[in-house]
């Protein structure tokens, strides 16, 4: 009788123990959603709107952590390490798929450590100049350059905003000094004359832009922004193959089970179409669309390499 019942006890502790399935999910406990940036910043932004709405929608908790930190390598390698049981999804900018080009070790490989459940929004980036510099456009910018020593600002060392500016360097034969930034002080530095350029994300610099405090030149999208659809995009400046986003994403650890990876996904999807969430979105210059899984891996297979080449061209380094 007392092996009988050590036995169960030890059977009843296993099963406690054991990943959830994809037909207990997700019932067992609340899902985490662990955000590789800040409170307040666009990633978190985007994670607690869709958290709030899949709460809702599967009737269990959504829970956020922040782990900031090396460009979102801290929370990528939480996550990564995590039980692949649905309960655990990272939510993370581009920079998942800038790091480990950009990083000697990122600590994870965005191919095979990760399973992609969807993207979701994602923004241009823009590049913009203060008022007092003679220039409308990206060319004049170019020439302007050739002639006066010229500085930009941007959102930090390996961003998208500051990998964009450099293609367009290198595209245009031409040198203009960075100065990284905190994301949040880069768009200050043009509007007060510290720098002369900028290269950021839409959303700080649309109120800037329609103050009159900047002039844009263009959009790094493949399709010119609705929040500012007077700005041409790379490509009508007489560049090619700009279709430079900052995009934010979901990811669970690899293993996950496929029904609850397309669960999520259909969920999260789901969540970003619902109206307030669009016009929450669009006030911060994001816009997403549906999108598989699949669709996902393939889109990552693309911008992992657009963005190391862009990495080794540009020289830049993160430690």
């Amino acid at each position: 009788m007392f092996r009988t019942t050590v036995f169960a006890a030890a059977l009843a502790a296993g099963a406690a123990a054991a990943p959830a399935t994809a037909q207990d999910w997700p019932k067992a406990r609340p899902i985490t959603f662990t955000v590789a940036f800040g409170p307040g910043s666009s990633t978190d932004i985007i994670a607690r709107s869709v958290g709030q709405k899949l709460s809702e929608s599967l009737g269990q908790s959504v829970v956020i952590e922040n782990k900031p930190g090396a460009g979102g390598t801290i929370g990528a390698q939480l996550v990564k390490r995590a039980a692949p049981d649905g309960y655990n999804i990272l939510v993370i900018s581009v920079s998942y798929a800038v790091n480990p080009s950009l990083y000697p070790n990122a600590g994870y490989d965005p191919l095979l450590d990760f399973v992609p459940i969807v993207l979701g929004p994602s923004t241009p980036n823009i590049f913009t100049v203060h008022p007092s510099l003679p220039v409308n456009n990206v060319k004049e910018l170019i020439a302007y350059a050739r002639q006066e020593k010229l500085s930009y600002a941007s959102s930090g060392i390996g961003t998208t905003t500051h990998l964009s500016m450099e293609r367009m360097k290198i595209a245009g034969g031409v040198d203009i000094t960075h100065v990284p930034y905190q994301p949040a002080q880069a768009i200050g530095a043009v509007v007060a004359g510290h720098t002369q350029v900028s290269s950021t994300s839409m959303p700080p610099a649309v109120p800037q832009v329609k103050a009159g405090k900047l002039r844009a030149l263009a959009v790094t999208s493949a399709q010119r922004s609705p929040a500012l659809p007077d700005v041409p995009t790379m490509n009508e400046s007489g560049f090619s193959d700009f279709d430079d986003l900052t995009w934010f994403a979901f990811f669970a650890p690899a293993g996950t089970p496929p029904a609850i990876v397309e669960q999520l996904n259909a969920e999260i999807n789901k969540a970003m179409e619902a109206p307030d969430v669009v016009a929450k979105f669009a006030e911060q210059g994001l816009s997403s669309r549906r999108n598989s899984p699949a669709e996902f891996n393939a889109y990552l297979r693309a911008e992992i390499p657009k963005w190391a080449k862009a990495v080794k061209d540009s020289g830049a380094t993160a430690k």
